[in-house]
């Protein structure tokens, strides 16, 4: 039927959805109660207009600055640099930072066009220029393009006297060596850390 042949196709674009869960989604808005769906459909329609970003640090928030920027409690010594603003839903979903947050809205991706001038470099040096951080910590993503972007901001941040720091990456917790790839494994070799004082 071409009603949910063309909701499938919609739904199968969206990031982590392929077809086959597109039809489950779909065929689940069908025995759905109509309300929910019309609910459902709303907040889809007007989510745009209710989210926006913060004009600190480029977050998704309701407000213009983000409950993080907002909260007096934050530690305003420490600045975590991420890619993207669901980045720093995942880091404070952890409950071990309190610091604060700058998003670049993407990485360094000469391939694909995407250069410093693209991302969120001026405004991250302005509130490095403006503010007293004693830390950057980098939480690029363990990729090429991470870090290449990670490399960039350490490059323009070498003549300041602050500590820069970049998340660990490595072994998952409870994963086997056998199953490691090359990379990952690579990596945990080189982040190695010291057993005995």
């Amino acid at each position: 039927m071409k009603s949910i042949d063309e909701l499938i196709r919609s739904f199968s674009r969206l990031p982590g959805i392929g077809n086959k869960s597109a039809s489950r989604i779909v065929y689940h808005l069908i025995e759905q109660n109509r309300n929910d769906n019309l609910m459902f459909g709303e907040l889809i329609s007007t989510i745009q207009d209710k989210i926006h970003l913060c004009s600190i640090c480029g977050s998704f928030t309701e407000t213009d600055i983000c409950e993080v920027c907002n909260d007096p409690s934050r530690d305003r010594s420490l600045l975590c640099i991420v890619e993207q603003p669901q980045d720093v839903f995942t880091i404070e979903a952890s409950g071990v930072y309190n610091g604060m947050y700058h998003v670049l809205h993407g990485a360094i991706s000469p391939l694909d066009g995407i250069g410093p001038e693209q991302l969120s470099f001026g405004e991250m040096l302005n509130r490095i220029n403006s503010d007293e951080f004693i830390e950057i910590i980098l939480a690029t993503n363990p990729t090429e393009e991470g870090d290449t972007t990670a490399l960039y901001v350490m490059h323009v941040l070498k003549h300041k006297e602050i500590k820069v720091t970049r998340l660990a990456s490595g072994l998952p917790v409870g994963g086997d060596l056998e199953y490691t790839d090359k990379v990952t494994l690579a990596r945990s070799l080189r982040g190695r850390i010291p057993m005995n004082s």
